[in-house]
């Protein structure tokens, strides 16, 4: 029999790959998403639905218990919300809740895979250092505190199977926000902020897909990882991939960091009564201007014999033929 895996923030970007790799896997899926969630690109594959009420413990347990699943990918969360009491709520509570019922049932939970984010830790200052597993956090975001927080909840769980992953900047197919810079680059035109030097890492979502569900299968337990594609990458070489993969020639523009900041603080001020958050915000600058980003995965390596197999280029290039052939793009 297939074993069964309950992946939380199934409708998502990430949540798509992560069905479609588990059942490349043979896993039995289970897909837990909200009433209101566009589920629609889901169709078509074999997976079961389930609704999770995160604000009950004692409900989340006896869902569990009643489907005895295998293991458990918590990918949801929230990258927008107000203030940190809402980030907290949702990426901290709705996490610790999921995983104290796990802890809690009366069947054995293989493994409990917890998808934090690079921003739990933060950038660091220093270009010729990178990132380790083991860093000591310093976020700089209400986004990377709110998920700090998360992880030491679920570190305090006993009888946890945790292991937690801190994806860095996520593309692929059916991405949204990196989605705005080829749409951009499409029209010819190379937008920057300010001018200064940067070090960043990206990691292609099948490769994260692939990494989590291995991990699932594994021995491993009790890690924490941060994943990456093992690659540094300069501020320029996400376009520069961009306009090849496009081939189009584009129009660099420098904008000052100053005027940024004041069109991200308009942007807050509009929509500070909304439900929703501007893609262009205050906390979004603080993470876009960051001087390093880039991480050491040798961990990773040696302990799943992992290679990704996405450079940034080759990711690019794929990415870019499912926009086009999905009209995204034109």
């Amino acid at each position: 029999m297939s074993k069964k895996v309950l992946i939380t923030g199934a409708s998502g970007f990430v949540g798509y790959h992560l069905i479609v790799t588990a059942i490349e896997h043979g896993l039995e899926v289970y897909a837990a998403v909200r009433p209101n969630s566009n589920t629609t690109h889901l169709k078509g594959l074999h997976i079961n639905y389930v609704q999770l009420n995160f604000n009950a413990v004692d409900e989340l347990k006896a869902e569990l218990e009643e489907k005895q699943y295998h293991y458990i990918v918590h990918a949801a969360g929230t990258t927008k919300a107000k203030n940190q009491q809402e980030y907290n709520k949702v990426n901290a509570g709705y996490s610790r809740n999921l995983a104290l019922a796990a802890s809690l049932v009366n069947y054995r939970l293989e493994k409990f895979v917890f998808v934090s984010s690079l921003a739990a830790i933060g950038p660091i200052a220093d270009f010729n250092a990178s990132i380790h597993d083991n860093a000591i956090a310093q976020p700089i975001t209400l986004y990377g505190m709110s998920k700090k927080l998360a992880e030491e909840q679920l570190h305090k769980i006993e009888r946890l199977p945790l292991i937690t992953v801190r994806p860095t900047a996520v593309y692929g197919p059916r991405e949204k926000d990196i989605f705005i810079l080829f749409k951009t680059i499409n029209q010819g035109l190379e937008p920057y902020i300010g001018k200064f030097n940067q070090q960043l890492s990206f990691i292609y979502v099948k490769d994260l897909a692939e990494i989590i569900i291995r991990l699932l299968e594994s021995e491993i337990v009790h890690k924490t990882y941060n994943i990456t594609d093992g690659l540094t990458y300069d501020r320029y070489a996400l376009s520069e991939g961009l306009k090849k993969a496009l081939h189009k020639k584009t129009l660099k523009v420098h904008i000052p960091l100053g005027i940024i900041k004041g069109l991200a603080g308009f942007m807050d001020t509009i929509y500070a009564r909304s439900s929703k958050t501007p893609t262009l915000n205050k906390e979004k600058i603080k993470e876009l201007t960051a001087p390093n980003w880039a991480c050491n995965i040798d961990n990773l390596k040696r302990d799943l014999q992992f290679e990704p197999q996405y450079d940034l280029e080759k990711g690019l290039e794929e990415t870019v033929k499912w926009y086009k052939a999905n009209h995204w793009l034109k």
